[in-house]
């Protein structure tokens, strides 16, 4: 069983979920929550304000390893410069502690949750209750996506393909978007 800590970072509210999942891929929902900044503070505070919960998350549930959603480009640059401040605040406390981190784009846990890389929110959302035996979706959606961040590291460490025997059709179908992808980097790595 591994516990893993999984990050939505965010400066107006940073999504906090801690699962425990077995070399099978079952998993278990150890604790979900989000850590909100006050929109009018400095942004020292706000950092702050998120450290502290992230810090309290790790003292009380002690992970074992960290996953963090890697910041992508938009168009609104301030919401990007919070969410990459906050993503830094959350990997620093990890490496304090010694944890192993991973980044991991949208995409990347949507195909790992649902199968499918451009799967709308509420499909991830559904499917991170579903795996977990959850009876609603946790709220608000910051929560189910840290919960979905930290499905897919525990999915996806290793490098190794989830065995399609006991596999999910959700991880039937990222083991053979990974394997395609491994070929793709491949080509353009031999290719230059």
């Amino acid at each position: 069983m591994t516990r893993v800590l999984g990050i939505d970072p965010g400066l107006t509210r940073c999504g906090i979920g801690v699962v425990d999942v077995a070399p099978d891929r079952t998993a278990r929902l150890v604790h979900v929550g989000v850590v909100r900044s006050a929109v009018d503070a400095a942004p020292g505070d706000r950092l702050a304000t998120i450290a502290r919960g992230i810090r309290a998350v790790l003292d009380e549930f002690a992970p074992e390893v960290a996953a963090v959603e890697r910041v992508f480009a938009q168009h609104n640059v301030a919401s990007v410069m919070g969410t990459a401040q906050a993503s830094g605040v959350a990997l620093m406390l990890a490496a304090e502690r010694g944890l192993p981190t991973s980044t991991h784009t949208p995409s990347e846990v949507k195909a790992a949750i649902t199968g499918y890389g451009s799967a709308d929110k509420a499909q991830v959302q559904h499917m991170v209750a579903r795996v977990l035996g959850l009876r609603e979706v946790p709220k608000p959606a910051d929560a189910a996506d840290a919960l979905a961040i930290a499905l897919c590291h525990a999915w996806r460490s290793g490098g190794s393909a989830p065995d399609t025997a006991a596999a999910t059709p959700a991880q039937q179908a990222w083991a053979e978007a990974e394997k395609r992808a491994r070929v793709t980097r491949t080509y353009v790595r031999t290719s230059r």
